[in-house]
């Protein structure tokens, strides 16, 4: 698998309980700051292939705008339904104040 690291945007962009989406040309990504750490999932809901971006953040979880699904944005775990399956969580880092998020591919 080949991996590289995409620079999305300052920290500071992003404030505590917000999120921006960024596309890696591979995956549409949620960047999210929960609690002052950065997570990154898909933004893609397993149940029916709609966005996350437009839901609401509920302590440590995305919620699915077009029919409640939720997923931890800490590991991309489904924790409620009508989605099933998990969504991709990516590692993310912090390098000289910018967010950078490990994508990999075959």
């Amino acid at each position: 698998m080949v991996t590289h690291w995409f620079t999305v945007c300052a920290k500071e962009d992003i404030p505590v309980g917000e999120w921006i989406t960024f596309d890696t040309g591979i995956e549409e990504l949620l960047i999210i700051n929960l609690e002052g750490d950065i997570y990154a999932i898909q933004d893609l809901c397993t149940h029916d292939g709609g966005n996350l971006a437009d839901g609401q953040l509920d302590g440590d979880e995305i919620v699915c705008p077009r029919h409640g699904a939720r997923f931890c944005v800490k590991t991309g775990e489904v924790t409620t339904p009508p989605a099933y399956e998990d969504i991709k969580a990516f590692p993310t880092r912090i390098q000289n104040g910018m967010i950078e998020v490990e994508v990999g591919w075959i």
